[in-house]
């Protein structure tokens, strides 16, 4: 076993080198830059963060630990490790090492994402005291075999029975709109989110500090059906292109659960994929969904989204 030295983070002298890991271990690319900016949003809640070196300064891997903004006695966190050098006890040096600082912080439970295809990593947290608490798998549909037209009879039928497909662009993108959105965008993320009943953001200014505000938003990728009869919004997509990605994201599809039932999810993903299709250039859209929602997984791979490599959840109770 090489000597393995931990020490803390220096932002410019290690971010490259953890950006880099993370594009690689979380398959979506991350700056330098995009890093930092986290790095100082969340800095207040951050309990750790570490960096492991051989006796010649390498950098082997690195330790990152975040409070919670929901519940001030968890952390999630994240060991990474350059494959070349795992198996050697610098994984385990760092976790042990962050272990103790949650301890320090009261922090009563850790929690870490891991790619369901790594069977080491699992078996990593699983020796550590983790249990699986949710699973979400990855879908992926190719936008070369995909034919948009086949659904044109469901949308004008939709149309037919009053449903109005927008997006916020043509809604101006106003504060009213987006009030709408966010109260939609909460309630449905909030039926099948673990746990149960837990709301993704805060209150409506955080919604717009965490998904209007960032780059990433685009407006006229926040789709959304209304009805029209009762004005209500009954359903919404929420796609975008990340920068240097491959590929689209859709980060979000839900329906109110007042209209399930009446093909508007799948009409929502149709109109998400011609817009990344047409507007984004991609050549394909990735999207996760929650392991136990079947309704939902049936309508993707129903237009063709197939599965890849997906995401489990783990906890830890801390002593």
């Amino acid at each position: 076993m090489e000597a393995i030295v931990l020490r803390p983070v220096e932002v410019k002298r290690d971010f490259g080198e953890l950006a880099h890991l993370f594009s690689v271990e979380q398959d979506e690319p991350v700056s330098e830059h995009e890093l930092k900016l986290d790095y100082e949003a969340h800095k207040e809640r951050i309990v750790r963060v570490m960096v492991a070196e051989d006796a010649t300064g390498e950098l082997l891997g690195f330790s990152w630990a975040t409070r919670s903004r929901y519940d001030s006695n968890q952390a999630y966190f994240y060991v990474m490790v350059k494959p070349q050098h795992r198996k050697q006890g610098v994984g385990g040096q760092l976790y042990a090492d962050l272990e103790r600082a949650a301890q320090r912080a009261e922090i009563q439970s850790l929690e870490v994402n891991i790619r369901d295809a790594c069977q080491e990593c699992r078996s990593f947290a699983e020796q550590r005291g983790f249990t699986e608490q949710s699973h979400y798998i990855g879908l992926a549909l190719n936008l070369d075999d995909f034919d948009d037209r086949m659904y044109d009879g469901t949308i004008a039928k939709l149309k037919g029975d009053g449903f109005q497909f927008t997006s916020m662009e043509e809604l101006g993108d106003t504060k009213e709109a987006k009030h709408k959105l966010y109260h939609l965008n909460d309630t449905t993320n909030m039926e099948m989110n673990v746990p149960e009943d837990q709301h993704i953001w805060l209150s409506f200014d955080d919604f717009q500090k965490k998904v209007c505000q960032m780059d990433w938003y685009k407006p006229e990728g926040q789709l959304v059906a209304i009805d029209t009869v009762t004005g209500t919004w009954a359903g919404m997509s929420a796609i975008t292109r990340y920068t240097g990605s491959d590929h689209a994201y859709n980060l979000h599809t839900g329906v109110d659960r007042r209209y399930c039932g009446r093909d508007l999810a799948q009409v929502l993903l149709v109109l998400a994929a011609r817009y990344a299709q047409e507007v984004l250039r991609a050549k394909s859209v990735h999207s996760d969904e929650n392991a136990r929602n079947l309704s939902s997984i049936a309508i993707y791979r129903k237009l063709g989204y197939v599965q890849t490599p997906g995401t489990i959840v783990m906890e830890k109770k801390l002593p």
